[in-house]
């Protein structure tokens, strides 16, 4: 059957015209907030001020709940804080029930569910986009929702959205993992996995939000999902088509030893999970980072696999983010929320505002996957154009140039190429682009997933907290 065309290629379409207006105000007003994203995700990125962490004019503000403090606080129906070294919320008693029809498999259930509601967070700089992120266990048979309940610059509420319906597994008793569609109120829209304000130059903005989980589960079961971080990134960033560069800093000639796989070489495997190996290039970046970290699938795990296909970590990356509404793998907290399955990993999908931040990360140790889009003459070496694509920085040179672990290489060992830095901050950072055709598209704006132990170093506890990751 015809595939369908990607939804972020399709979003940039939709929303071009749009940019090119919102552009030009940006232009004769620096602080004028970002237009709704396009091909590779939502719009943001500016350069970072010193020192990083979170100001008044923050344009990115990262906040996450994983502390037994945070779960103690906030609103809970039925959930139970949940203390120990990896302090989370559960199912203690079931407070209501939902008839759910799944809309992927047609099979209609009724689950039990408690729910916990986030205290109010209110942005230091009211935002024109935010995305969730979470971290949980999910048992055959349980699953969770998360929902954004936002409150406008003008005071009046959004609808509740629903950011993601999410289970680690596809098996005969869980549900599809899977976005919400056509979520709007004409004042802000869901596009599959960011919320976006649809017209920043005359509706309101974002001031405040709150986090509404629920996690559900068969009636009468004990099994329980356990939910360890659950966050959102929001931000709001003039548009622009270029950055200036930052300057090589302390990661200079710094390169961690990130496993190197191509998502080329599964081209035409298993074309169920969004066309093949040719559109993985998502969760193929996360697999690497996950193996750098130590972990992946066993063999048990992996038994569903061709034993002739090579890497066959990649094609269980590739089923386990796959988002049914969607139809891909390039869902982003989807991948983030597979990362952190494996045992102490954490996953968060934020922005970030420079290469400074960046190379602060991997002096750490702590590798950063990137989104961006560019034409082939954009970014010498990298020979093809994309709509959209993530690939792993793994290091800098001496000269402070970018190693990317690039998943669109024709082989394994293919797949550790140098870029310019300054070609790859353009890229990765700006808000809006020239495409093929001459129109304006969207950039990627810094959206980087980061993957992290579950107890970090003190060195990477405060490289984290410098790029406002606590």
């Amino acid at each position: 059957m015809t595939r369908p065309a990607p939804r972020r290629a399709v979003l940039a379409a939709a929303l071009a015209a749009a940019a090119a207006t919102a552009t030009a105000t940006a232009q004769s007003a620096s602080a004028a907030p970002a237009a709704p994203s396009g091909a590779a995700g939502p719009d943001a990125a500016a350069r970072h001020h010193a020192g990083g962490g979170a100001s008044d004019e923050a344009p990115v503000d990262y906040h996450g709940w994983t502390t037994l403090p945070d779960w103690l606080f906030g609103t809970h129906h039925g959930t139970l804080p949940l203390p120990g070294r990896r302090p989370g919320v559960v199912i203690g008693r079931a407070t209501g029930t939902l008839d759910y029809t799944d809309p992927h498999t047609g099979t209609t259930a009724t689950w039990e569910s408690a729910s916990w509601t986030s205290p109010v967070r209110r942005v230091p700089r009211p935002a024109s986009e935010l995305i969730a992120s979470w971290n949980a266990h999910t048992p055959a048979g349980t699953w969770i929702q998360v929902e954004l309940l936002g409150t406008y610059t003008d005071g009046t509420a959004t609808p509740a959205y629903i950011m993601g319906r999410w289970t680690a597994g596809d098996g005969p008793e869980d549900i599809r993992r899977t976005s919400v569609d056509d979520q709007t109120d004409g004042k802000s829209s869901i596009w599959t996995d960011t919320f976006s304000i649809d017209d920043t130059t005359v509706g309101p903005l974002l001031a405040s939000y709150r986090l509404r989980l629920t996690l559900f589960r068969k009636p009468g079961s004990h099994a329980t999902p356990t939910v360890w971080r659950l966050g959102a990134m929001a931000s709001n960033i003039p548009d622009r088509y270029t950055v200036p560069a930052s300057v090589p800093g302390v990661a200079k000639g710094v390169e961690l030893p990130v496993p190197r796989y191509s998502q080329n070489i599964h081209k035409g495997q298993y074309p169920e999970y969004d066309n093949g190996g040719e559109a993985w290039c998502s969760p193929t970046s996360s697999t690497m980072v996950i193996e750098y970290w130590g972990r992946g699938p066993t063999a048990e795990q992996m038994s569903w696999v061709d034993p002739s296909y090579a890497d066959p970590q990649v094609d269980q990356g590739a089923r386990y983010t796959y988002d049914y509404q969607y139809e891909g793998c390039g869902n982003w907290p989807f991948n983030a929320a597979y990362a952190a399955t494996y045992t102490d990993l954490q996953g968060v999908i934020t922005r970030l505002h420079s290469l400074d931040d960046v190379e602060r990360l991997v002096k750490a140790g702590i590798p950063v996957i990137t989104s961006q889009s560019f034409l082939a003459s954009e970014l010498d070496g990298a020979g093809y154009g994309t709509s959209g694509h993530l690939m792993c920085i793994a290091g800098f040179t001496p000269d402070g140039d970018i190693v990317a672990n690039d998943p669109a290489s024709s082989s394994d060992d293919a797949v550790r190429n140098i870029y310019k830095r300054a070609q790859f901050e353009t890229i990765w950072l700006r808000t809006k682009r020239i495409n093929a055709s001459g129109g304006v598209s969207s950039g990627t704006g810094g959206v980087a997933y980061v993957y992290f132990p579950a107890h970090p170093s003190p060195g990477q506890r405060r490289a984290l907290a410098a790029v406002g990751i606590v």
